[in-house]
């Protein structure tokens, strides 16, 4: 336990539901004035989000159904770290390659974030990929609905900026790209 006084003191801890990707996690906690309570979050898997560049400068994205919003989302190849990969990088070129068929030359870490601490423990390992070439099948997880495009950085960017790219894990690689 932490000497921080903001911090909760965790009583218990149970899965209250699992499904494919994530729990639904009830942790019995008491609170800094001694109020005892419960509070449920999502548990997941450490993520990775890939941010591919062609060797002409474009950007590998896809088009997903996503059922949560229910519409097609633009973004980037993203996914769950599996117990057999090696590191970020080893993830991130598996996913790329498995959602869109490209393979990267290199990859390099980008960032790290929390997106949304307050509701579950996510994190997303952000990385770019250069010189990413359609060398592979799409190996589609059965619940992936993907279509693959290239589009150029600068309008990408411009779509964030505008509000039009909806996909917050896409949203924040870019924009975290080009603040470099």
């Amino acid at each position: 336990m932490t000497d921080d006084p903001l911090a909760w003191e965790t009583l218990d801890s149970a899965v209250d539901y699992t499904c494919p990707g994530f729990d639904v996690q009830r942790d019995d906690v008491r609170l800094p004035d001694g109020t005892e309570t419960e509070f449920h979050f999502l548990t997941e898997p450490d993520s990775v989000v890939v941010l591919p560049f062609t060797p002409d400068g474009d950007v590998v994205v896809i088009e997903e159904w996503r059922q949560a919003v229910k519409r097609v989302n633009r973004g980037l190849p993203a996914g769950g770290l599996e117990p057999g990969d090696d590191d970020v990088a080893t993830a991130a070129r598996r996913e790329l390659a498995e959602e869109t068929g490209y393979e990267a030359g290199t990859v390099e870490r980008l960032c790290t974030y929390e997106p949304a601490n307050g509701l579950l423990d996510a994190t997303f390992h952000y990385v770019v990929a250069h010189d990413c070439e359609p060398t592979a099948e799409q190996d589609l997880d059965f619940n992936e609905s993907i279509r693959v495009e290239e589009a150029a950085f600068d309008d990408l960017r411009a779509d964030c900026l505008a509000g039009e790219m909806r996909d917050g894990r896409s949203a924040l690689a870019i924009l975290q790209y080009a603040l470099r």
